[in-house]
């Protein structure tokens, strides 16, 4: 961890303290994965699963590349990842206490934290407006466009809301407040872990958790504000509804719904059983409206999704995932609990995979 020193030192150890379970949990340094010498033994493509024992079993039966190289800071819970167009400069958002910074010239690190985003919080008038959750940051034009979520545990009464910066540093975010998404217990979804792609000249958000699951919103030509009316992209019906996260990829012919599904915390407290863990699934469409469907046809409305990455080795409940174009190729970023280390919440790591492409699904390597 490097030493910030000042008001910044200060701030980073009350940031620790407040999101982390008690205490300074740095992931080791990993050597980066070697691509296997086979390319065959690499496109390993797992079909649909729904049900939480099918996945296990499904997972059980896949070797699953181990995250790549981490140094400095890896905690993470939500990332967002960017890479600054100006100079390649990286940069990593998290979940909790106003959306932290932190900042590294590779994807591998070694990442520093630089500080709160949003220091003083949101302007949405509701509860949870200084906790603010699942970051998603994109360059919009000229600007970087950061969404988030404003909610508590459990709750159905949520917002999206979103800040900008012309350069993603510390000290240079701005907070517009929501973007007219919220929801309440009169509606079908709930308003968190937004994500924007652009398709074509337009600007879309795709949002949602428990309840109805993922809805997908068309935004105004600033990707400022809803300009029509949310329709349902995916839902699984099975158990607790227990779908969220999603990110949008744009790949070829299709886009692409990565989404995670399971329990995503407390494992320390309350571990779910084998298979009930978050875990990383995929649908894909020729329409950024859907419908979208998995590998095996079925329709993502209808519990379809195939399986990308899930528990394996000393990796726990990957999820909260996103996908990056890096310098080295197509990345696929996440967070997880590294057995080793622990399973708290404030103890999640930063976990990342070369993504490739199989008869048009994404695989890991």
């Amino acid at each position: 961890m490097a030493l910030l020193g000042g008001e910044r030192d200060q701030e980073y150890h009350a940031y620790v303290r407040g999101i982390r379970d008690g205490g300074t949990h740095l992931r080791p340094s990993m050597l980066f994965q070697q691509l296997l010498a086979s390319a065959a033994s690499l496109l390993l493509s797992v079909r649909a699963v729904s049900a939480a024992a099918a996945a296990a079993a499904a997972a059980a039966a896949v070797d699953f590349p181990e995250p790549g190289a981490c140094t400095g800071d890896c905690f993470a819970h939500d990332p967002a990842l960017v890479r600054r167009a100006s100079d390649g400069a990286y940069f990593r958002f998290n979940t909790g206490n106003e959306i932290g910074i932190w900042k590294a010239g590779n994807v591998t690190g070694p990442w520093v934290y630089q500080g709160k985003a949003l220091p003083s919080g949101s302007s949405v008038k509701q509860a949870g407006n200084t906790d603010l959750w699942a970051p998603d940051v994109q360059l919009v034009g000229t600007r970087y466009m950061m969404y988030y979520t404003v909610s508590t545990g459990g709750s159905h009464t949520s917002a999206i809301g979103y800040a900008s910066s012309p350069t993603m540093e510390h000290g240079s975010w701005i907070d517009h407040g929501g973007v007219g998404i919220s929801s309440n217990s009169a509606r079908p979804y709930n308003a968190i872990d937004a994500n924007l792609i652009r398709a074509g000249s337009s600007y879309y958000l795709s949002f949602g958790s428990y309840w109805k699951n993922i809805f997908q919103v068309k935004l105004n030509d600033e990707a400022t504000a809803a300009s029509g009316a949310s329709y349902q992209i995916a839902y699984n019906a099975s158990g607790k509804h227990s779908v969220e996260g999603s990110f949008m990829w744009h790949h070829d012919d299709y886009y692409y719904l990565f989404f995670s599904s399971g329990a995503c915390c407390d494992y320390d407290k309350s571990r779910p059983a084998a298979g009930g863990e978050y875990k990383i699934f995929v649908c894909r469409s020729a329409s950024v409206k859907g419908p979208y469907v998995d590998a095996d046809g079925r329709n993502c409305t209808d519990g379809g999704g195939t399986l990308v990455l899930a528990s394996h080795g000393n990796v726990y409940g990957p999820g909260g995932q996103g996908v990056l174009e890096d310098a080295a190729g197509t990345i696929l970023y996440y967070h997880y609990a590294n057995t080793e280390i622990g399973l708290g919440d404030g103890q999640y790591q930063f976990g990342w995979n070369l993504l490739g492409w199989a008869d048009g699904w994404p695989i890991l390597w």
